[in-house]
This record gives C-alpha cells, structure tokens and sequence, in this order.
C-alpha cells in the first residue's frame, strides 16, 4: 500500500497508513519493508509530512524453508487461526542451530497439504507465528492463517488482553498462598544465555497462586501480564523457587528424573479474529509432568482435562 505521510516520526506514520501497532511498524522498516519515497529509513526519522511511503504487509516466503510432514495436536481451530499444543523439545521458529524440524516447518507442511495460508507479516522465517514458547515449553500457542488474522492477535497480544496461564512445579514454597511478582526482566550480565532480575530491565508482571504443596515442591498456576523472554522462570528463579527440571535457572532434575523444566502452557482465552467471539482453549499435562507430579506427591485442585476449546457465543460487551 502507499500513502502520503503525517508528520513526525516515520514509524508513527506506518502506523497511521497501514493501521496496526507501533511494534509492527518497526518491524516493517527493519525488514524493509516500509519505505519513504523508495528507500529505506529508520523508524526514529523525522518527516516533514507528505512524502510518500509505501508499504508491504505480507513477507515472501523464505524458499529455504521446507514443509515437513509433522502432526500436531491441534486444541482449535477455525477459517483464521488455529491453537496448537506444542509438545517439548520443539522450537518454534528456525534459528541458529535449528534449521529443521521447527513447529514452523510442521506448520508449513500442515498448510500445504490442507491448501490454506499462513499469515506472513511477522517475517519470512516466522509465517503464522503470533508468539514463542520457549523449547522445553510445552502447551497452547496461536497461529495464524492471514495477515489479517495475524494482526489482530499480535494487536490482542500487545495490549494484553489476551489471558495465559501456565502451570510449574518449583522447588520450595512460596511465603503466600498467592501474589503477583513486578520486577524487571533483562539480559542476565553474569549469564548471557539467561535472563535475570535486572535495574533498568524491562517492566514484567507475573501473578501466581498455589495449587499443592508435597515433598519439598509446590504446584504453581500462574498468570503473566507481560510477555518477556524466560519471564516465568527468571521471576521464579528470582523468588528462590526455581522451577523443578529447569537446570538452566537453578531448578536441578525434576521428580522422577525429569529432565526438562516443569513448565505447560495450560489455557488461553482470546478474540477469534473472525468475529471477536471470545474463544477459551485448554491442554492438559503431558505425561512425562504428569509423571513427575505424580512423583512429587502433589495432588492438583485445578488442571485441565484432555486438550479442547470453546466459543462463547455471547455478544462482545
């Protein structure tokens, strides 16, 4: 698309053209893909008002990345977007070391034999992909079919209105039976393949409540407001209560040998781009962590049953 610019600065201006977030812009002008009068600029650049700037909202795609026939649980799904349950040990999108076997080649796979898109504007290595589980994450995660649809839940994701909640087993017990932990997440500068509790990190918001306690360990379901990198287990890890497997952050080996951090997605409730129906999604523990809290000896009061979904059909307030 091509428009005629505001004035002020030339990510505010992809905003106003384009009508999608601030982040999203940014993107665009990093990939290129939003220019002024043809060529590239940075998102802070001054314009004077009425240059003209153009731009492309869907990416190419990357001809390196090879569908892979992978089947994947699939928690809902509709014309716009589809919640899938990834398992652990899959990484979301191709990165350094990990050129293959991604969720976004199944995802690529899984398009290709059902003949049906994916959305493109978050980048060509990223098509479909609206957020990031950590690998040994495993649990509920959004794609997307359509740029449109792509948009809406990055828009949703931006403002926060989209609720997660995961579930942890930690070693230790928290000092009350519920809270919520603001302290900022950075770049830890002792460990740079960690994050930390950091002055001057970015602002995060992680609320938690107890859901079993039993040798020596305690049933987490938390609720993050914010969505920064390993901001689960860098607040938790921050509480001295690491989570139970995560070795990387203090957790050591799970109960019954668990090797992995114990950490599931559990639920997510959002806004089907569709229709703005609300749409409520659930997964319930993979074996190996319903194994190992079977270990712990921890009885939960409240985990979910099987992997579904529901619509309310109720009318947007």
């Amino acid at each position: 698309m091509r428009g005629r610019a505001i004035a002020g600065r030339f990510d505010l201006a992809v905003v106003a053209l384009a009508e999608i977030s601030r982040a999203h812009a940014q993107r665009l002008i990093g990939d290129g893909r939003a220019l002024v009068g043809g060529q590239r600029a940075r998102a802070s650049d001054r314009l004077r008002g009425g240059e003209e700037i153009s731009v492309v909202l869907s990416a190419p795609r990357d001809p390196r990345l090879e569908p892979e026939a992978v089947l994947l649980r699939v928690a809902y799904e509709d014309a716009s977007m589809l919640i899938v349950d990834k398992p652990a040990g899959m990484v979301v999108h191709p990165s350094a070391g990990h050129a293959r076997g991604t969720l976004v080649h199944a995802l690529l796979g899984r398009a290709e034999a059902q003949g049906q898109p994916l959305g493109s504007i978050a980048g060509v290595e990223r098509p479909g992909i609206v957020h990031r589980l950590d690998k040994e994450t495993s649990g509920l995660l959004v794609v997307a079919k359509s740029d449109l649809a792509q948009a809406s839940l990055m828009a949703q994701f931006g403002d926060r209105s989209i609720e997660k909640e995961y579930i942890a087993l930690v070693r230790g017990e928290p000092t009350a039976p519920r809270g919520r932990i603001e302290a900022p997440i950075g770049r830890d500068p002792r460990q740079r393949q960690r994050m930390a509790v950091v002055a001057g990190g970015r602002e995060a918001v992680t609320d938690y409540r107890v859901d079993g306690v039993g040798g020596g360990y305690s049933l987490l379901i938390l609720h993050p407001r914010t969505g920064r990198t390993h901001q689960i287990r860098a607040h938790l890890a921050y509480l001295h209560l690491p989570i139970a497997g995560d070795q990387r952050y203090g957790g050591g080996i799970g109960p019954g040998g668990l090797q992995r951090q114990f950490l599931h997605a559990s639920r997510l409730a959002l806004r089907r781009p569709l229709d703005g129906l609300l749409v409520r999604a659930w997964s319930e523990l993979p074996a190996d962590l319903a194994s190992s809290l079977d270990t712990a000896g921890i009885e939960s009061r409240d985990l979910p049953d099987g992997v579904g979904s529901m619509v309310e059909t109720d009318e947007r307030p």
